[in-house]
C-alpha cells in the first residue's frame, strides 16, 4: 500500500537534541531493505539538513518547507522568490521591528542570517552559515524566516511580498514563502515524475507547516510532541520524536 515513508526532522525525526536515535536508523534501514523509500521533508535549507541527508540516505528531499525538490539526487522542483520581492520582504520587517528583528535567508546556494550570536553555538547541528546584514542583499530566496512579535506582523509582511506565512510554534519565528512552496505541493511535484502517488506515502510531522503534507499523503502520522492541531488532523498518533516515535510506529506497521 505504501512505497515512501516522508518525514520531518525538527520535533519528529530528530530527538530534543537535535540527534537520530541508532535504534530509528535501524528501523529506517529495515524498511528500505524491504523495498520502501526514505523521504525527508524539512523546513530547513538544504544546507543546514545535510548531517541527517547523510545518516539516512534518503531517496527524496524536500528541502525550505517545500521550495526545493531533489530525487535521487535530481532536481525535481524549485520555486523562489524574485530578487526584488526578497529585499521588500527584509525592508518591511526591518521596518516593522525598528531594524531590531533577525532573518535568515535560504537562497539555491546558501543560508544566510544577520545572527546576533554565533549560530553555531546556539545550534551545534546547523550547516554553513553566511553572516550578512542584509544591506543590498538582492538574491532569490526559497525561504525567509524572520523574528516578529506577532501575527499581525507577518501578516503586513506576507501582503506586501504577496507570499505565505506560517508560524513555527517554537518562538517568535515566521516563514515567508511563494504560495506554491509547500510541502504538500512539492508532494504532487514528486507524483508528476518517479509516479510516486500521494496515496501511497506515510508521513510523520508535528508542527503547523506538516499539516498540509499529513492530510494530503495517504496517511498522516502526528509526533507525540505534536501541536494538538496537527494531531487532530491526523489518522494517527505516535509516541513523542524523544520516545522515537517514528521508529516505534514503522516498526509495528512494517516490521
Amino acid at each position: 500500500m505504501y512505497r515512501l515513508i516522508l518525514l520531518d526532522l525538527d520535533g519528529t525525526l530528530l530527538r530534543p537534541d537535535k540527534t537520530i536515535s541508532d535504534h530509528t536508523l535501524s528501523v529506517l534501514c529495515k524498511c528500505r531493505e524491504k523495498g520502501l523509500l526514505l523521504g525527508i521533508s524539512t523546513a530547513r535549507g538544504e544546507s543546514n539538513a545535510v548531517p541527517f541527508i547523510e545518516s539516512v540516505r534518503p531517496d527524496l528531499v524536500i528541502s525550505s518547507g517545500g521550495a526545493l525538490v531533489r530525487y535521487a539526487g535530481e532536481l525535481l522542483f524549485s520555486c523562489a522568490l524574485s530578487p526584488e520581492k526578497t529585499a521588500g520582504i527584509i525592508r518591511c520587517a526591518f521596518e516593522l521591528t525598528q531594524g531590531q528583528c533577525e532573518i535568515t535567508v535560504d537562497t539555491p546556494g546558501a543560508h544566510y542570517w544577520n545572527y546576533k550570536e554565533d549560530p553555531h553555538i546556539l545550534y551545534p547541528d546547523w550547516g554553513e552559515v553566511r553572516y550578512t546584514d542584509y544591506q543590498d542583499f538582492h538574491e532569490p530566496a526559497l525561504k525567509i524566516t524572520v523574528e516578529l512579535p506577532d501575527d499581525k506582523a507577518a501578516e503586513k509582511i506576507a501582503m506586501g511580498g504577496d507570499c505565505d506565512f506560517v508560524h513555527f510554534s517554537d518562538g517568535n519565528w515566521y516563514k515567508f514563502s511563494r504560495k506554491e512552496a509547500t510541502k504538500a505541493k512539492a508532494i504532487h511535484a514528486l507524483a508528476e515524475r518517479p509516479g510516486i502517488r500521494p496515496e501511497e506515502i506515510i508521513a510523520f510531522g508535528d508542527d503547523f507547516a506538516d499539516m498540509e503534507m499529513l492530510r494530503v499523503c495517504g496517511r498522516g502520522i502526528a509526533m507525540g510532541n505534536a501541536l494538538p492541531q496537527v494531531k487532530e488532523i491526523a489518522d494517527a498518533v505516535t509516541l513523542s520524536n524523544d520516545e522515537d516515535g517514528v521508529a516505534m510506529y514503522l516498526e509495528k506497521l512494517f516490521l
